[in-house]
């Protein structure tokens, strides 16, 4: 393996980490994608660019040749959670052996972990893989017109790596919880709360009843989490409330969970206490849950072996975060996240990843790449896990 250059990956992901990406950031995010554009186009890459709607940023979907199967997968997004301006409050910074900036650890380290390895991977012949990258540009928004990509990708892929940041001591993650966020409208009729309370029907009165009846959706012991984070109703107190809302966030580690709650949806608009109020339901994004299968238990044990033989103690961890690893193994390919340098706090305003934890990171995707390649010669041109 040829030595890193540590210092010209800092470099990269200092100039991404200074361009405000936020998800609704069209001009921003396409300006991160034509960065890679023009660096995997240098490598000879095939870079095809998707954009699914006006108002999202472009999506890379870039191979390293002509090919329908896809042997590895690997995926990460160019977008941040964070407003415009955030870049020049906060820029990129190192202080006590972590890089600091908005998107720093979620996720433009993994981008340009990512870029790192095709690099390696291209100066060796390619190893004999057939590999796909993609970068989206809607992921925390629930990758609302890159999913139907990735699924159709991941079905044609033999393996996955998902380049959000890693966890703890090595950990890796095997594991996400699904997820799926609602907004529920009510409607009703205003009045006079002194005058005529009677000829008013409140929207606030009925969210009230419905909140506890959600909230006993909870089962914290199989995994499954329903949060009302956000409500809002009426105008002032002295009038009948003719409207009021509220946002929903739900976990599960099954998808019948899942259906659980919806059916409690159904039978609350269905059965509305007060009467002359109207209530609707909408769904504003979800993932399934990203599960190990038996190949995704296979694929864990050849990174393992990879990380026996460089001296990257690998460890598996299941976290209640989503990530398009969700939309990917829920396609039925073995997928495995948090493969990115070692980082934490995301989405907060001292996001970091460790910068010793860069160099390991890439000796172990390269290892990977090695092994899997090797796996496909040994098995007549096909991955087999």
């Amino acid at each position: 393996m040829k030595e890193f250059n540590l210092e010209a990956y800092l470099k990269d992901v200092e100039h991404l980490v200074n361009i405000d990406s936020g998800s609704h950031n069209v001009a921003g995010i396409t300006t991160v994608a034509d960065f890679f554009s023009e660096r995997f186009e240098a490598l000879g890459w095939n870079v095809k660019r998707h954009i699914f709607r006006d108002d999202l940023g472009p999506t890379l979907e870039m191979r390293n040749g002509d090919f329908e199967h896809i042997d590895v997968l690997m995926i990460g997004h160019m977008d941040t959670v964070f407003p415009d301006g955030t870049a020049a409050e906060r820029p990129f910074k190192i202080e006590d052996g972590k890089a600091y900036g908005p998107g720093a650890g979620d996720m433009k380290n993994g981008l340009v972990t990512m870029y790192y390895a095709a690099k390696e991977l291209t100066e060796l012949g390619g190893l004999g893989l057939n590999v796909c990258i993609v970068m989206n540009g809607d992921e925390e928004i629930s990758s609302q017109g890159s999913k139907g990509l990735l699924t159709e990708l991941a079905k044609k892929s033999s393996a996955c790596f998902v380049y959000e940041s890693g966890r703890s001591g090595g950990k890796l993650v095997n594991k996400r919880k699904g997820l799926a966020k609602y907004v529920v409208e009510f409607t009703g009729k205003p009045a006079h709360a002194g005058v005529a309370p009677q000829d008013g029907a409140s929207a606030i009165h009925e969210m009230a009843y419905w909140i506890p009846q959600l909230i006993k959706l909870n089962q914290y012991e199989i995994g499954t989490s329903l949060n009302v984070g956000v409500v809002k109703g009426g105008t002032v107190p002295n009038v009948v409330a003719a409207s009021a809302s509220m946002e929903i966030d739900t976990r599960f580690e099954m998808i019948e969970e899942q259906q659980r709650i919806e059916r409690m949806f159904s039978y609350l608009e269905k059965n509305i206490t007060v009467p002359g109020v109207t209530a609707k339901v909408k769904m504003m994004g979800s993932r399934p849950p990203m599960n190990p299968s038996d190949e995704t238990e296979s694929l864990m044990a050849i990174v393992e072996s990879v990380g026996a033989e460089i001296g990257f103690d690998v460890g598996w961890v299941a976290t209640g975060g989503g990530s398009d690893g969700n939309f990917t193994a829920a396609a039925g390919c073995p997928s495995l996240d948090g493969m990115g340098p070692f980082g934490g706090d995301a989405h907060t305003d001292h996001e970091w990843f460790v910068v010793e934890r860069v160099e390991p990171t890439h000796r172990l995707a390269m290892g990977i790449l090695s092994a899997l390649s090797a796996n496909k010669q040994a098995n007549d041109g096909k991955i087999v896990l």
